[in-house]
């Protein structure tokens, strides 16, 4: 078994027309008990990834549907999630290069889905959805909650608040309204739990560092004090003015004024000097005393 959740299990399979071409795959086996709600699930899963094609969305293979029995079968990831890269205590930390090129993938993934010929709301980004294949290439899983978008800066009313706490964007927890900026917020969680390795929530910590954003938000424009809150399992190996940039972007990310947030093909735009080798020059690397 791959993982779990509210929706039941993920199981790793394999799938063939032939002997010598077997297919590895992840197979999501929804839980027959489940309410509506994971009927309207699994059904947009099938809706939108049957849509949309992207190398930074996960790719649904097939799908099933036989009485309460609902199944989706998707390639496999071979790395897991973020959330179980970033977080791991047995795992090797991630280096600050591939950090940035998960991000990258991540955003472009989000860009694709906002630019659409309809517009999606993914309403659910966070690093348990991000999913890694061998070399580290980020696609985006788990489009249960998404929805379709409107046009521009309109907005969606929900009554029934979605997603996941610690990554929803303020705006729509407290009156519903929902948009592609609302997805921007989440991005900049994610951001800054990548260069943070802190979780959005970790009641482990003192309560005043429980809440990642509310933690570090302040200290993101203030150069002196960043190195303070950059993930010290990366032992200062890491390019201080990539990472300048990239906590001036989660900061833009998570302006509580979602008209300020940036759009996501310009968050695609600014993370492109960020991959390996462009900006990082051997004089600008923090080494740790």
């Amino acid at each position: 078994m791959l993982g779990g959740g509210g929706f039941g299990n993920v199981y790793k399979g394999h799938i063939s027309q032939d002997f010598e071409q077997r297919m590895t795959v992840a197979v999501k086996v929804h839980d027959g008990n489940n309410s509506h709600q994971g009927h309207r699930e699994w059904l947009a899963e099938v809706i939108f990834l049957g849509q949309l094609s992207h190398p930074n969305l996960v790719k649904l293979i097939g799908y099933c549907c036989e009485d309460e029995h609902r199944v989706l079968i998707y390639e496999y990831m071979s790395k897991g999630s973020v959330e179980n890269n970033l977080f791991s205590r047995v795992l090797l930390p991630l280096p600050w290069s591939t950090r940035m090129k998960i991000v990258y993938g991540a955003a472009k993934g989000l860009a694709f889905l906002h630019e659409a010929h309809k517009p999606v709301i993914y309403r659910d980004f966070k690093t348990s959805n991000i999913l890694l294949d061998q070399e580290y290439n980020a696609k985006l899983s788990d489009f249960g909650l998404a929805k379709d978008g409107p046009v521009g800066d309109k907005s969606h009313v929900s009554t029934r608040i979605m997603g996941t706490y610690g990554y929803a964007a303020p705006e729509y927890i407290m009156t519903g309204h929902l948009s592609p900026r609302s997805d921007v917020y989440s991005f900049g969680v994610v951001l800054l739990e990548i260069v943070t390795g802190r979780k959005s929530l970790d009641k482990s910590r003192s309560a005043r560092e429980q809440n990642l954003t509310d933690w570090a938000v302040p200290l993101l424009r203030e150069k002196k004090k960043l190195i303070n809150i950059v993930d010290p399992k990366l032992e200062g190996n890491y390019p201080i003015k990539d990472v300048n940039k990239a906590a001036m972007l989660a900061y833009h990310c998570l302006n509580r004024n979602p008209k300020a947030r940036p759009l996501m093909r310009d968050i695609v735009a600014s993370l492109e000097p960020l991959q390996e080798g462009i900006l990082s020059a051997s004089d600008d690397l923090l080494v740790s005393n």
